[in-house]
């Protein structure tokens, strides 16, 4: 069985210690970081999530939310936070957050957030492909199937599937994948990610419906739980 390893950055050491512990007793190996300048020095990708709260000395959990993501890491991450307002929230999410806890929460949840983010379709290292109900993405040949027919997608189409495909399940923001894959000249921004992703579901045929709307934040490649755990 693959090792579950979970970075938990948490500064408030009871809460931190109730956490790690209930974490080590559902099996998964836990790294604890107590600050966030002592976060960002952690190699992310050799995590299989993250539990990140925010307000943190340091430096604040949303920088070291932007720093791992500005990597490309696409390791799950699970925000905590005292702090219940929906500006946040959806702050989080924008800056590639895949879940938010609002403290105080029960350990089960917490637990049951994790092992929903955990079973959540991931890419396999070896072949690097993803594979979800009928879609099938190969990224390193940029090949795409659906029901075994092969899919043909323009560049920017397959870089806005590849996006929401490394991390299937969680919302990504409009403004990221303006950002990070439309190419403003060509293709673009805001305003015609819409008219983009409108053509991809349409090519998608019957896999079409896994590009989810988020209304208010953006996009995901809906892997049949959703949001919820």
């Amino acid at each position: 069985m693959t090792e579950m390893r979970v970075l938990l950055v948490e500064d408030d050491e009871s809460l931190g210690t109730q956490v790690a512990a209930s974490l080590s007793a559902a099996g998964y190996v836990v790294e604890w970081a107590r600050r966030g300048d002592v976060a960002l020095t952690a190699d992310f990708a050799s995590f299989s999530l993250v539990i990140l709260d925010l307000m943190l000395p340091g430096a604040h959990g949303f920088d070291v939310l932007k720093a791992l993501r500005n990597d490309h890491h696409h390791v799950p991450v699970l925000l905590l936070s005292a702090r219940q307002e929906a500006a946040d929230k959806v702050r989080g999410l924008e800056l590639g957050a895949d879940d938010y806890l609002t403290k105080p929460f029960w350990p089960e949840e917490l637990l049951a957030r994790v092992r929903a983010r955990l079973r959540r379709p991931a890419l396999s290292s070896a072949a690097n492909t993803l594979e979800l109900a009928a879609l099938r993405i190969d990224f390193d040949a940029r090949l795409v199937t659906v029901e075994s027919a092969t899919v043909d997608l323009t560049r920017v189409e397959f870089d806005l599937l590849a996006a929401l495909a490394k991390r299937p399940g969680a919302a990504v923001s409009r403004r990221w994948l303006a950002e990070h894959v439309l190419d403003s000249a060509r293709d673009g921004g805001e305003r015609t990610l819409d008219v983009h992703v409108s053509r991809l579901r349409r090519k998608l045929g019957v896999a079409g419906p896994l590009l989810a709307t988020v209304w208010g934040v953006g996009y995901r490649l809906d892997d049949g739980r959703g949001d919820a755990p």
